[in-house]
């Protein structure tokens, strides 16, 4: 069986507003906590959180409430760690000026997401074509790397301070299989880890590849603000 095959195991703790389990495969784990919809909907949207590195996945949780209350909301951890409490989806280094990354551990993540969403179809009910993957910094980054590559698995993107990794570039989908994709990326023209112009240069290369965008450049650094939250309500009501 190959290596990038999860196989999904659950633990169910229901409270009023919240779950949680883990997806468990041969060398990868991935813990996530849950958020229902909040109205009754047999079919409801899903949307995927991935954190940025050293995070967890509690950090994105915290915005889950201020969500469209038709979304079931998961919001996963990454599954390499880096000390309790601190994961990542692969190793970067920054210590050259830009950031330089671990290729290998960024494929098998991009490939692990692609199971997971596959797997939660074994315990969640949703709209298999109303799936979002929305990340922070190395969490938009994969956002970015599944989206682009397997646009038939997910119908919108959501990038916060992220990136597109020169990798993924030689891999991304076909120009027809992209025209349903969205995307919405919000990025800090003060942001001190990953500078503003990735996030111009993503917002070209979506405009080349025709992929329908909504872009916004705000006044604040690497971080995740209310007006950041609002935006993407308002994004995901108007889907």
């Amino acid at each position: 069986m190959k290596k990038n095959i999860v196989s999904l195991i659950f633990l169910i703790m229901m409270t009023s507003n919240s779950q949680s389990g883990y997806a468990k495969g041969d060398t990868t784990l991935l813990y996530y906590v849950a958020r229902p919809p909040k109205v009754q909907n047999q079919k409801p949207s899903l949307l995927i959180l991935l954190h940025g590195v050293g995070s967890n996945e509690q950090d994105l949780f915290r915005i889950a409430n201020s969500l469209p209350d038709n979304f079931l909301v998961i919001s996963a951890r990454a599954p390499f760690t880096i000390s309790e409490g601190r994961y990542k989806w692969y190793d970067v280094d920054f210590s050259s000026g830009s950031p330089r990354f671990n290729a290998e551990q960024a494929e098998k993540s991009r490939l692990v997401i692609l199971s997971f969403i596959n797997e939660l179809k074994e315990k969640h009910s949703f709209n298999e074509n109303e799936i979002y993957l929305g990340g922070f910094s190395q969490g938009a980054i994969m956002s970015f790397s599944v989206g682009l590559t397997r646009p038939d698995k997910v119908k919108g993107v959501i990038a916060l301070s992220g990136r597109v990794l020169s990798d993924i570039k030689p891999k991304i989908a076909e120009q027809n299989k992209l025209n349903g994709l969205k995307v919405l990326v919000i990025h800090g023209t003060k942001d001190e880890v990953l500078s503003i112009n990735y996030a111009r240069q993503c917002k070209h290369l979506l405009d080349s590849l025709h992929i329908q965008n909504t872009y916004f450049e705000l006044n604040m650094g690497h971080t995740i603000t209310s007006e950041v939250t609002d935006l993407i309500s308002k994004w995901l009501k108007a889907e």
